[in-house]
């Protein structure tokens, strides 16, 4: 049954070496299950509602990747877009977190919609190289600020200047420092997880120190009722959040296709014009999943590049993904553990992934001011305004205008003048607002 459904046999693959995987891309994204919670709850949200629903949509999301698209392609609500939802969204545009659900959920209506039309290549092409890069590397060095307040290694400054260095010898501080340099010794040396036992063994040291106390392993999942079908649809349709809705949407759509080819690639899945295979079916499978997430309490889920460890141990097809879903229900019972995981123990993490991202500034061409600097601009808004939405506005915004304005137009695709116009007059209505 499981060859004439995921053909593991044509791929060259076996159902052990399909599962192992599964196991491996698990442990590599587990992270997020204690993570997640942890950021939408300083949105207000409830901390075991938002547990189930990250690890109910990852299954979901997983689920449907393996059995439709067939794909060793891991899903779960993505690090950097939930804490835009929570300290962008709702902190620092003082939505409501229903809103911001009802946000996400419109986001992953449109990309339901591009998914299914032709134009979804054209779309994904028609975006620069070098802004992709530079929203993935802003998102990264937005985590890093979380993760370096999260810690108290930086605090803002009383009344000047904004930001300084805070009390580095205080334990919160210093396990972090211990808990970051450990997942990247870990990550060098290639062992699985490296991430969750960084985070775990930080709790550990919490545990031994006094820093935190100990709720437990396992127990039952808490309810899931706080966030069910708690979105707010109406009140995220309004003007100023149009924005929002198209950095939910253009993160999600960058990352999936990022993500998709990035891990095609290591695969072999490519075909010889280097596209992917059934690329609608992953896509759909995306969108769908952010909808399912916002339904249940989570923000956008969105592919995993860690499905790269996955590939590298042998998965090759869509029973790598189910195996992860399934992995990701088993999950559900251990709130306890995460309830005992204190918040100042996800920010070795969320630095380290923070690294990851911006390491993608690399791939600039700089050698061409009108391709480095609008990335740049885009890079360096997220973190200092807090607001990935702006860190996008402004790069196409500048973007566009220094290809015209240099007499390079024809290198600026009609998507990208079409965005960077749409942008234009969003701001100019709120300013005249």
């Amino acid at each position: 049954m499981l060859e004439n459904w995921f053909k593991i046999g044509e791929h060259g693959s076996t159902v052990q070496r399909e599962i192992l995987a599964g196991v491996t891309t698990f442990l590599t994204m587990a992270y997020i299950v204690f993570v997640n919670p942890d950021i939408l709850s300083a949105a207000g949200m409830d901390k075991g509602a938002v547990f189930v629903a990250t690890c109910v949509s990852a299954a979901i999301a997983c689920l449907i990747m393996g059995l439709y698209a067939n794909y060793p392609i891991a899903l779960a609500p993505g690090l950097g877009l939930n804490a835009f939802f929570a300290f962008g969204v709702v902190g620092a545009m003082g939505h409501t977190w229903q809103v911001a659900l009802g946000a996400v959920f419109l986001s992953g209506i449109l990309f339901v919609v591009l998914s299914v039309l032709p134009v979804r290549e054209w779309i994904i092409n028609s975006i620069p190289h070098s802004l992709k890069m530079a929203v993935s590397a802003g998102i990264g060095l937005f985590i890093g600020v979380i993760a370096l307040n999260i810690s108290g290694i930086s605090v803002q400054g009383k009344p000047a200047p904004l930001v300084t260095l805070g009390d580095v010898t205080a334990l919160p501080a210093v396990l972090v420092g211990i808990g970051f340099v450990a997942i990247i010794a870990l990550d060098r040396l290639r062992v699985p997880g490296a991430i969750v036992l960084g985070i775990l063994g930080t709790t550990v040291l919490s545990l031994v120190f006094g820093g935190s106390s100990f709720h437990g392993v396992v127990g039952p999942a808490p309810s899931i009722d706080p966030t069910f079908l708690q979105l707010d649809i109406m009140g995220a349709l309004n003007v100023a959040l149009i924005s929002v809705i198209i950095a939910f949407l253009f993160v999600d759509l960058f990352d999936t296709a990022g993500t998709l080819v990035g891990v095609g690639y290591r695969a072999g899945m490519l075909d010889e014009q280097g596209r992917l295979p059934r690329l609608k079916q992953a896509l759909v499978t995306d969108s769908t999943a952010t909808v399912a997430g916002a339904l249940l309490g989570t923000s956008t889920v969105t592919s995993y590049i860690e499905s790269a460890a996955g590939v590298r141990a042998g998965g090759r097809t869509g029973l790598t993904a189910v195996t992860v879903g399934i992995l990701f229900l088993l999950a559900l019972f251990l709130f306890p553990l995460a309830e005992t995981i204190p918040r100042f123990a996800t920010a070795p993490a969320l630095l380290f992934v923070a690294v990851l991202m911006v390491r993608g500034l690399a791939e600039l061409d700089w050698e061409d001011v009108t391709e480095y600097a609008p990335a740049v601009i885009t890079a360096v808004i997220m973190p200092f305004t807090f607001s990935i939405a702006n860190g996008i506005a402004f790069g196409f915004i500048t973007y566009a205008a220094a290809k015209v304005l240099s007499g390079r137009i024809s290198e600026a695709k009609p998507a990208v003048l079409i965005l960077a116009v749409l942008f234009l007059l969003l701001y100019g209505f709120h300013w005249v607002g």
